[in-house]
């Protein structure tokens, strides 16, 4: 029987359950709470450990100081099908491990010989090598070269006619095939089921020797070049168990290497990396005029004097750019031709091959000139406008020199290229990448190849340069730390008095009310004139949005992105000291203090875009 109680009984009884839940409740929270700060904690210490076990195996020395069954063999087709004496440097550790059957991924700087890697073991093995390639243009380039040596492979993409595909199915399922290579797009591996179940009929009659993915960095959303179709490559560790992969790239932080072993499920890969350095490289930084002209007058100076009869890239943002730069140096006597990616496809490829042959002294292009070509006597490569990362620029420069003579790679900087480089980007990631950039072109003494060598957390020593950078290469001028907290109090005032106004504040709008010409209409009263030049102005501007004092915000016109300046989360008070390195001399107060500031470059993400980070001290001096 239910028991019958009197209205209190029931309160009483209804109040306990209440406070009952509430107890509960909270200590759920309590848990859920416990839980994530410990997930966290777990995240951090994989992230560590991971990153312990790169560095401590990166070098790949067990793969080299031991002879191996097919030791003999691999030399024996180097000298003889390759027509080398001996393999570079991490080339025989990588061999070594993908034929020990181990999972590679190889960082190995442009023109390093990766590709020998994998065609060499693909010609010695038995079975097919797949090799997932970005490009179809770069794939054609390779099948030209093996056919030069003897080395039977083929491409399967959208391009190909029935009957040759037809051919390549029946190869992929053949014990007796000769064919070695078989190229493939990582669009062609998204969107053919055809060839997936060929390639997993040649899996399960174990014809299937290894699968290498060349320029893997694409997998990684922290890459600077990630590829959606790349995700798809994530199936292959699952649906062909047992199969070697060989991941390549010349473009890999540790963030990035973490990112590609979870993607591909290669946790227990073998990594190796070659020294980033290319010690035949010049890298410089110059400051680019304001007026386009003055840029074609310098382009057309370095070309005509320095370059004569020399083979270059200058590198540029825009479709129009190539075109107009292009257009300008011809009117100046330069053999010069642009390229981009909307350019007709034969119209590429005999830009290309007529820059090739020498026919034209230099290539006016956008990024989607350069991957996987092969000249080896370019002796300069020229960023026209601000790279979008350090990778970017790394990959991109390192197309000079790739016979090992002396070869430059210049970046023009101007804030105002970073600006609209900054304002393009989508996410936090690509917001960081451009903030490597920025500490790249604003650095006053530091080595330029040291710079890029702690980008990628390579070993450096400061003799490895050899006076091979504008830093390096002349007498170091003395550097002071100038106190500049009242320009940048003066700068804060010009831009509240903007948004009172609601007008969304330029480089060019902030630069001139700064000094106090052109327009007057966001120039408020009571600020002091700067004593500097417009280009110091530029440089403290640029270095408080590199200390993030100031802000990039994204803009949009009828026709472009703009960047405009905003205050950042930093406040900035009376009682602010702001030091800034120089080696100009500057009418501003020298600080005497040697205290290094902490500055942490990536910005704070969500908690859905963290990725693995870590804090950076970077020296601006």
């Amino acid at each position: 029987m239910t028991q019958i109680m009197d209205e209190d009984e029931y309160l009483t009884k209804l109040n306990k359950i209440e406070q009952t839940m509430r107890e509960l409740q909270n200590q759920k929270s309590q848990i859920v709470n416990k839980l994530k700060m410990l997930e966290i904690e777990k995240e951090d210490l994989q992230y560590n450990y991971k990153l312990l076990k790169i560095r401590s195996n990166k070098n790949g020395k067990e793969w080299v100081n031991k002879k191996f069954e097919w030791s003999d063999k691999i030399y024996e087709v180097l000298k003889g099908k390759f027509k080398f004496d001996d393999f570079r440097q991490k080339q025989l550790a990588a061999i070594n491990s993908t034929l020990s059957n181990k999972d590679v991924l190889l960082l190995m700087p442009t023109s390093g010989g990766k590709s020998l890697v994998y065609q060499l073991t693909a010609y010695i093995s038995k079975g097919l090598t797949i090799v997932v390639s970005p490009l179809i243009s770069l794939i054609e380039d390779q099948l030209r070269a093996l056919k030069k040596i003897g080395i039977d492979a083929a491409s399967v993409n959208a391009n190909t006619s029935k009957e040759e595909r037809k051919y390549i199915h029946n190869e992929m399922t053949n014990p007796n095939s000769k064919l070695k290579l078989l190229y493939v797009t990582p669009e062609w591996v998204a969107k053919s089921k055809q060839f997936m179940t060929y390639l997993q009929k040649c899996f399960d009659k174990n014809l299937l020797a290894r699968i290498v993915i060349d320029e893997v960095h694409c997998c990684s959303t922290w890459g600077h070049d990630f590829r959606p179709d790349y995700n798809h490559l994530s199936l292959f560790k699952n649906m062909f168990a047992g199969v070697p992969i060989i991941g390549l790239t010349a473009t890999a932080t540790m963030n990035i290497l973490i990112d590609i072993q979870k993607m591909l499920g290669l946790e227990d890969a073998v990594i190796i990396t070659a020294p980033f350095n290319r010690p035949n490289l010049f890298y410089k930084v110059v400051n680019k005029p304001s007026e386009k002209s003055e840029c074609t007058k310098l382009l057309t100076k370095w070309l005509s004097n320095k370059y004569k009869g020399k083979s270059g890239i200058i590198y540029t943002s825009t479709v129009k750019e190539t075109e107009d730069i292009s257009a300008e140096l011809r009117k100046n006597g330069i053999k010069s031709k642009f390229y981009h990616a909307q350019m007709d496809a034969n119209d590429r490829k005999t830009v290309q091959e007529r820059w090739m042959d020498n026919h034209y002294q230099v290539i006016v292009a956008t990024i989607a000139f350069g991957m996987g070509i092969d000249k080896p006597d370019v002796r300069f490569v020229i960023h026209y406008c601000t790279p979008k990362s350090l990778e970017s620029f790394y990959q991109e420069s390192g197309r000079a020199g790739r016979d090992g003579q002396p070869a430059d790679c210049i970046l023009m900087f101007s804030l105002n290229d970073y600006l609209r480089t900054s304002s393009m980007t989508s996410n936090k990631i690509e917001e960081a990448n451009t903030k490597h950039i920025l500490q790249y072109c604003l650095e006053q003494t530091k080595c330029r190849r040291a710079l890029i060598a702690d980008h990628f957390e390579d070993t450096w020593r400061q003799t490895d340069c050899a006076k091979m950078c504008d830093h390096c290469s002349q007498d170091s001028k003395p550097v002071s730390n100038y106190n500049i907290t009242e320009p940048a109090l003066d700068l804060i005032k010009i831009i509240e008095f903007a948004n009172s106004k609601e007008i969304k504040v330029t480089l060019n709008k902030l630069i001139n009310a700064w000094f106090q010409s052109g327009n007057k209409e966001i120039r408020p009263p009571n600020i002091t004139k700067p004593k500097c030049t417009k280009q110091m102005g530029e440089y403290i501007i640029g270095y408080l949005i590199y200390k993030e004092y100031f802000v990039v915000e994204k803009g949009f016109t009828l026709y472009t992105t703009v960047g405009y300046i905003q205050r950042g989360n930093k406040k900035i008070n009376n009682t602010t000291k702001i030091l800034m390195p120089s080696k100009e001399i500057i009418n501003y107060p020298i600080s005497t203090t040697t205290e290094i500031q902490e500055v942490i470059i990536i910005t704070e993400e969500t908690e859905s875009d963290k990725p693995p980070t870590k804090k950076q001290k970077l020296d601006c001096s």
